[in-house]
């Protein structure tokens, strides 16, 4: 199994603004109505949603953050290196992959506001994920961050933000 035979049996396409490549594999078809969610949500949202995520050579995940908790599944391929920026200024790397006895995560959850982008270890090599969210992912959700705010709050990351933070100039 290679890369492209995932992209074709999964119907991969890219995902547009933070990278990659992706297919959503569910979608709720019930509704939480605004006004029963937390503030922080503008819209209805279905219950959950589910995707398919491929990284593969020269793509990446953009750092962004999101309204709600992100459960990601590490499938096949090579090891992800994940960036986590917290809102009180601490930041942590976790790698996806399947050596779980050596501190990689097959499963791992990001919190809603946190700050995330990722990339894979090995540059020639693919990995798929998989995410799932509960309320389910509406675009108004997603908020892509900003290299330059991102550098000034958190500078000892200044490694992996320049790897995965947009300037602005690809949108």
């Amino acid at each position: 199994m290679n890369a492209r035979e995932i992209i074709e049996f999964l119907h991969l396409t890219p995902l547009p603004i933070e990278g990659g490549l992706f297919s959503q594999s569910y979608k709720a078809k019930e509704k939480i109505p605004k006004k029963a969610l937390p503030p922080r949500y503008h819209s209805d949202h279905s219950f959950g949603t589910a995707i398919y995520y491929l990284h593969q050579p020269g793509t990446f995940s953009a750092i962004h953050r999101l309204l709600t908790d992100e459960v990601y599944h590490f499938y096949l391929g090579n090891p992800i290196e994940m960036l986590l920026l917290f809102p009180d200024g601490s930041s942590q790397v976790v790698i996806l992959g399947q050596e779980i006895l050596s501190g990689q995560f097959v499963q791992f959850v990001v919190p809603a506001g946190v700050w995330q982008g990722s990339h894979l270890l090995q540059p020639n090599g693919w990995a798929l994920l998989g995410t799932t969210m509960a309320p389910g992912y509406e675009q108004d959700d997603f908020q892509l961050g900003n290299r330059k705010e991102l550098l000034s709050q958190y500078p000892e990351q200044k490694y992996l933000i320049d790897i995965l933070a947009l300037d602005g100039s690809q949108l």
